[in-house]
């Protein structure tokens, strides 16, 4: 299974464009998947040609939650592949859902816990002010939890990942919304991601600094630098 990150407001590889935003792309699963889509559909594209990716590989989009960073790019993937589902929460704006229902592709609303396709699922809405869901991909190895923001608490995601797959979680990637975060507090998630035996660690987008700096300094070789351009091979992770 290979995950690439597109979007995101770090960088990784070289000749990659980044922007305040977030989205992956998962092969190797049943149904190849784009979570997410950052902010801007022609970044996408762009950074989407670099890898050889076109919007025809894509099988269905699963999108974390309503803010423009994580669903802006979207329009540049339907417009040109509409045969695909949409996965979003239930709570999506219906001004949201009749403009991706207008370009031609499937809307699947999504409340709770759901699976997708073979071994991959949706946490189902979690949050209260912001609704989000994270995906989570059972891996041979071990789970896997790819979070946009993590508005609901990123320990909270984690703990109802586990609860619903039942495995031990290989990786998790994605946006933890800790740039606001009291070093101590940081202190306290970081030793959370260990209690619960979290293996790998990728922390990108909104994760901030001061966060990313905690999790590379507990997770040593563990600890997997994540931006635009990154490709993480899951079987390279022992």
């Amino acid at each position: 299974m290979t995950i690439t990150v597109l979007c995101d407001n770090n960088p990784f590889r070289k000749g990659f464009e980044t922007s305040w935003g977030f989205s992956c792309f998962i092969e190797g699963t049943d149904r190849t998947v784009l979570f997410d889509s950052g902010n801007n559909p022609f970044l996408l594209l762009r950074n989407m040609s670099k890898m050889e990716i076109a919007p025809a590989d894509i099988d269905l989009i699963l999108l974390s939650h309503m803010h423009w960073d994580h669903t802006g790019g979207i329009y540049g993937v339907i417009e040109n592949n509409n045969e695909l589902a949409v996965f979003l929460p239930a709570s999506s704006s219906d001004r949201f859902k009749d403009d991706i229902k207008k370009q031609g592709a499937e809307i699947v609303e999504v409340g709770e816990p759901v699976k997708i396709c073979n071994g991959v699922f949706s946490t189902g809405e979690s949050g209260e002010s912001i609704k989000e869901q994270a995906l989570l991909i059972d891996a041979k190895k071990g789970l896997i939890v790819i979070t946009g923001c993590a508005h609901p608490g990123i320990i909270n995601l984690i703990e109802k990942a586990k609860k619903i797959i039942g495995q031990e979680v290989l990786l998790v990637l994605g946006g933890f919304h800790l740039e606001t975060e009291s070093k101590e507090r940081l202190k306290d998630i970081v030793s959370n991601f260990r209690k619960l035996n979290v293996e790998y660690v990728a922390p990108c987008h909104c994760t901030g600094t001061n966060a990313a700096r905690l999790f590379r300094a507990e997770y040593g070789g563990n600890f997997i630098r994540a931006g635009a351009g990154k490709v993480i091979k899951t079987d390279q992770l022992e």
